[in-house]
């Protein structure tokens, strides 16, 4: 059963924004995520939080200086996602405008696992250009006690900077930037590896501006030109849109909207068919990102990242293509095991349990998350997938996501306790998590994660929601009026308007064989309108939540409603 709700909003919040001179409608829906205060809606950069604020930024900044001044190797090893090639990029390119010694390292996910590990500081040892005297996790290494160990032993130092929540016992390294380690007073806590990264660049700017570093022949940088990498791993990344955050991502936005961006975000723009100068976060999260994250799921990150550092425009287009064509094999894979999870679940019935997980021997593990997210939004549970590790069989990796009111790592954290020896290793946030087991103990798991599910989730958890912003006026069914809402930030944790309405449906037809295409009625305006990936009809006169979308044809551009749900 799906409920359509209305959110909240407190007129008085809505009035006082409205007489700073807002839209009425936007007022409305800001008031209704807890904007209060007109300064709360401001993007400027002025608006950051300080990186003095965030614990180990300094120390990060004095060793990133002492390092360039001193030209010493700094060795980035990055992450496989869209977060963890956006930081690299910021990494390299930012470091050397400030004449660091960088190179990069992407490790293969499938052959040397996630994070700082000591193969994969061995492998840096081997490097070709030379060991590396530095070196600077990006999304990732917080959990990398070993790794950070390893690289000592070595006589390499480490530089962490990450954001994932960290375990019992912190590395070793030299200097760690997390604003979710403990003691750090940092307010935003959900900003993205990207952000850290480009916090650690503003520190050292920073250290270097007191070192008397620039001159005449060496021009302090600007970082801003940055700000379209962030805004892209940022949005990606799903993370929470908090003040900070929605800084990030809207300076980023309104760089890209006016052409000035990295070569290879150009060329992703331009191989996902949209158009740059009204970019929106939409476009980062689900056109972007995706490409990007195809290359780290069937390969390696290597290829994502070289089109994000390169400034050969040519070699930007031949490697955003490559990353086009590995996302269509990504979804085509994705469409397959997606089938094969509910043909296994066609014998379960999800109403009758508060989980969901599947293992198949044949399934993709650089797929199996977004398939885990597929079955969650499917059947609203938290869900988990698992693809064999390697060859062996013996060894299987499971992707999770979850749903509001169970934190999925906090879950698995439970399980470890009361279930020793059961996963070999885990990590995550609370919508997201993922984790290492024995093929063999699957069952095990699957019992035990449904024994949390029980005691967790209520009935009402179970139960899906739709938040609406409610009803929207005639008027503004207008090219213009969705033009404004799209120049606004929005995402995670600040969700995009999404209206509802009861309305007549005149016509109703499938479109290649999975999309709903509708015509629907309200007093005496008729709106075109799709839900996709939806094949059952609707009743004559029903109320429908939508997303608003400008359509454009021949030079003329109409309002389109994307449905999200309709009472059937």
């Amino acid at each position: 059963m799906t409920r359509i709700v209305t959110r909240a909003a407190s007129p008085v919040d809505a009035e006082i924004l409205t007489r700073h001179g807002l839209h009425p409608v936007l007022a409305r829906l800001y008031a209704a995520r807890g904007v209060c205060m007109p300064d709360e809606i401001e993007t400027g950069l002025a608006r950051l939080v300080p990186p003095v604020a965030l614990k180990g930024c300094e120390d990060a900044a004095a060793l990133l200086a002492d390092a360039i001044q001193s030209q010493r190797r700094m060795l980035v090893v990055a992450d496989y996602d869209c977060d963890g090639a956006t930081a690299c990029a910021v990494a390299v390119r930012g470091l050397r405008m400030f004449g660091g010694r960088i190179e990069y390292l992407v490790p293969n996910r499938f052959e040397y696992g996630y994070g700082l590990t000591p193969e994969i500081v061995a492998l840096a040892a081997r490097n070709a250009a030379g060991k590396p005297d530095l070196l600077i996790t990006v999304d990732n290494g917080i959990a990398s006690v070993d790794g950070v160990q390893a690289a000592n032993a070595l006589g390499i130092d480490v530089l962490v900077t990450d954001h994932h929540l960290p375990g019992d016992e912190l590395p070793p390294a030299r200097a760690i930037v997390n604003p979710n380690q403990p003691g750090c007073t940092f307010p935003s806590k959900c900003i993205a590896g990207v952000g850290v990264m480009f916090y650690v660049l503003l520190a050292l700017r920073a250290e270097l501006r007191r070192r008397g570093a620039f001159n005449d022949n060496f021009p302090e940088p600007r970082l801003d030109g940055l700000l379209d990498l962030v805004a892209l791993g940022t949005v990606a990344d799903v993370v929470k849109l908090d003040g900070n955050n929605r800084v990030l991502v809207a300076q980023g936005l309104q760089r890209i909207r006016k052409g000035k961006m990295q070569p290879g975000i150009a060329a992703l723009f331009r191989a996902a068919a949209r158009d740059a100068r009204s970019a929106s976060g939409f476009d980062l999260g689900f056109a972007l990102g995706p490409r990007l994250n195809a290359a780290g799921r069937l390969s390696d990150m290597s290829l994502g990242i070289e089109c994000l550092t390169t400034d050969d425009i040519g070699r930007a287009w031949d490697l955003a293509q490559q990353l086009d064509a590995m996302n269509r094999e990504r979804r085509e894979i994705e469409a397959g095991m997606q089938q094969q999870a509910l043909e296994d679940l066609s014998a379960i019935d999800p109403d009758g349990t508060t989980t969901i997980t599947l293992f198949n021997p044949d399934w993709h593990q650089g797929v199996i998350g977004i398939v885990a997210g597929r079955l969650k939004e499917k059947f609203h549970r938290p869900s988990f997938t698992f693809a064999l590790a390697d060859d062996s069989g013996r060894t299987v990796k499971g992707s999770g996501r979850s749903i509001a009111g169970f934190h999925l790592r906090d879950a698995l954290d439970l399980i470890s306790k009361r279930e020793p020896g059961l996963i070999v290793k885990f990590g995550g946030h609370a919508m997201a998590a993922g984790l290492t087991l024995a093929a063999a103990d699957v069952p095990r798991f699957t019992a035990a994660f449904e024994a949390v599910g029980r005691e967790w989730l209520s009935e009402e958890a179970l139960s899906r929601t739709v938040e609406t912003d409610g009803e929207l006026e005639d008027a503004y069914f207008t090219p213009q009026f969705v033009e404004m809402l799209d120049a606004a930030v929005w995402g995670q944790g600040f969700p995009a308007p999404v209206f509802s309405g009861e309305f007549d449906i005149v016509s109703q037809a499938l479109v290649k064989d999975k999309h709903l295409k509708l015509q629907l009625v309200r007093g005496r305006q008729r709106f075109n309108a799709i839900w996709f990936n939806h094949t059952d009809t609707l009743p004559a006169r029903t109320t429908v939540a939508y997303r608003l979308a400008s359509d454009t044809w021949n030079g003329v551009s109409r309002v389109q409603l994307i449905v999200e749900h309709a009472a059937s």
